[in-house]
């Protein structure tokens, strides 16, 4: 890839330039797009929604609308009034709504392919286990469960029933996240030194599930957290081997009873590259920033639902790169269906979520004992 150079311009002079660059690609993609004429529709599996929260609702049943592959056939829910009308909505038949007593019926009902677990963390594991054993793939919203052990029986249940198993990890699907794994193991910039990861925002209803630890499993973490370390890990393409960590939660907060609100965390790999990463319910911030021996690439925003950016520089140029706009739970969600068609092995299975799941425990430890960690 080539890199035009933007030497030290004013703060005004860069914007005009970025901006015409964003104008200049969408206009080019504009035109790519008005002239590819879409294919038609071909197989599309089968797709049951197990929890209609904000998440699938906002997010996850709308992007089927963008899939290639998939097509929403079901809905779980414990409320029948929610599950109609979005039944009616997205056309899925009464019979193939289902509720949490009646959902192991699932298994009798050749329309569902695939179960995507979209219920709080401590519910993953049940909800995973009985869709594997009624014959179904499954799709396990992150963290993939509260604890190391409710992993290793999801990924069991899996493999016993010779069902795919795969986290959500949505962003390992969308081209700025993949563009700066790129930077880091092509070393771009050099050896890889550092990575910057923190992701939090300030976190409001305090009677929600989020903030209730036998639900949850942890406070910030467990829940926005595991963006930060699963960003060290898929940047480096490393495991990480020791682990230090501080927490601090705001005294007499209502919020927080339970559950943490803010744990720094540092991690040393193999290579020798250090990620200092950050996660907080208290303050918003939403960035990873990979640093080699001669320059950085950052994503800042870098895991938000849209609204992407990356810029890479060094001591003397600094410049915007642009990646294709896409739907990343679309992108995800056909990934799965299409390593179902194909038999091939999804790239976030349930072994990825049981290794992030491993070394959050290692940072509570080292948090609690204000000591190193080693994995």
């Amino acid at each position: 890839m080539s890199h035009s150079p933007i030497v030290r311009v004013s703060r005004r002079g860069f914007l005009q330039q970025a901006g015409a660059g964003v104008l200049a690609s969408h206009a080019a993609a504009g035109a790519a797009a008005a002239q590819r004429v879409p294919d038609p529709p071909g197989t599309k599996l089968g797709w049951a929604i197990v929890g209609l929260g904000n998440l699938s609702i906002n997010q996850i049943l709308p992007a089927f609308a963008r899939c290639e592959t998939s097509k929403v056939t079901a809905l779980v829910s414990g409320t029948p009034d929610k599950a109609q009308k979005l039944a009616a909505r997205y056309a899925v038949p009464e019979k193939n709504i289902y509720s949490y007593a009646n959902y192991d019926a699932i298994r009798d009902n050749p329309d569902i392919d695939i179960v995507y677990v979209v219920l709080p963390n401590s519910m993953h594991a049940e909800y995973t286990v009985r869709a594997a054993r009624a014959g179904k793939h499954v799709l396990s919203e992150k963290p993939m469960a509260t604890t190391p052990a409710e992993c290793r029986q999801m990924i069991d249940a899996a493999r016993e029933a010779q069902r795919k198993l795969m986290v959500a990890y949505r962003v390992r699907y969308e081209p700025f996240n993949q563009a700066l794994i790129k930077v880091a193991r092509d070393k771009e910039f050099g050896p890889l030194k550092i990575v910057l990861s923190d992701h939090g925002f300030n976190i409001g209803d305090p009677t929600q599930w989020r903030l209730k630890c036998a639900m949850a499993g942890g406070g910030s973490l467990m829940d926005i957290g595991i963006y930060s370390l699963n960003a060290s890990r898929y940047i480096t393409g490393e495991e990480p081997v020791e682990v230090n960590a501080m927490e601090y939660t705001t005294p007499n907060d209502p919020r927080f009873v339970e559950v943490e609100e803010t744990i720094n965390f540092q991690l040393r790999f193999p290579s020798g590259a250090l990620a200092n990463c950050g996660s907080s319910y208290g303050a918003p911030f939403n960035r990873i920033r990979v640093v080699g021996a001669n320059g950085w690439a950052e994503l800042d925003p870098a895991t938000s639902y849209s609204g992407l950016r990356m810029r890479a520089g060094n001591y003397s140029k600094v410049e915007e790169r642009m990646q294709p706009v896409v739907d990343h739970f679309a992108k995800e969600i056909d990934h799965l269906s299409q390593c179902v068609m194909n038999n091939t092995d999804p790239l976030t299975p349930g072994e990825e979520g049981l290794k992030d799941l491993t070394v959050m425990m290692a940072i509570y430890e080292a948090a609690k004992s204000r000591s190193t960690v080693k994995l």
